[in-house]
């Protein structure tokens, strides 16, 4: 037929671009977790510090005005790692002996707790932007066997295979870049996991200093 050019081979480009998305989102148990890292929803405390044992105390982190503020600061991402351990030193420098050791241990726990729910948020919203992802490729294999059936009637409007053709075109451009963004945001729950540990190390290192 005489639209059967390669502009309306389209669709079965298409199809092979988001057929392998089934299996990369599967990893592990959980089909809606797309990324290779493995999925670890919530961190224990041991994993991140390994100074002294945190008193009691330390879970009323958010009751100090002062601790808040800086879990507040130093968890932000946009200060970077070496301010952020200088502030730990001021921090710590400013505190009187008897003070100390228990403020210092507050703030421990409330990097932990607040690091910890934000990259447990990240998972979360990664899981639901995948499902959303594996939804729009089933939906895009319809769409592309759709328009090859519509491609391969005798009868078929050029204009009609044309339409649909390129707006399966730009949908599948849209699924591309969504799953390549994904990827990048796969990253987010390590460098989170990353950035507390160097943090709390920081905190430890200090205490042992005095």
């Amino acid at each position: 037929m005489g639209w059967r050019s390669p502009t309306y081979i389209l669709p079965a480009v298409a199809l092979g671009a988001i057929v392998s998305w089934p299996a990369l989102s599967a990893q592990g148990n959980d089909p809606d977790w797309p990324c290779i890292q493995r999925k670890v929803p919530l961190l224990s405390l041991g994993q991140i510090w390994n100074g002294p044992e945190l008193p009691q105390t330390a879970a009323d982190w958010s009751k100090d005005a002062a601790i808040a503020a800086l879990v507040q600061e130093l968890s932000a991402r946009r200060v970077s790692l070496p301010e952020a351990q200088q502030k730990i030193s001021a921090f710590e420098e400013s505190l009187s002996e008897g003070e100390r050791k228990n403020r210092m241990a507050m703030l421990v726990r409330g990097l932990f707790d607040h690091m910890n729910r934000e990259r447990s948020d990240v998972i979360s919203g990664i899981a639901r932007y995948a499902h959303r992802q594996r939804d729009m490729a089933t939906l895009l294999r319809q769409e592309a066997s759709a328009v090859d059936a519509l491609r391969a009637k005798p009868d078929a409007d050029p204009n009609e295979v044309a339409l649909r053709n390129d707006r399966l075109m730009f949908q599948t451009r849209v699924f591309q870049e969504r799953a390549q963004s994904l990827t990048f945001v796969c990253e987010v729950p390590t460098l989170i996991e990353q950035r507390l540990y160097a943090l709390t190390k920081t905190i430890a290192e200090a205490l042992e200093a005095k």
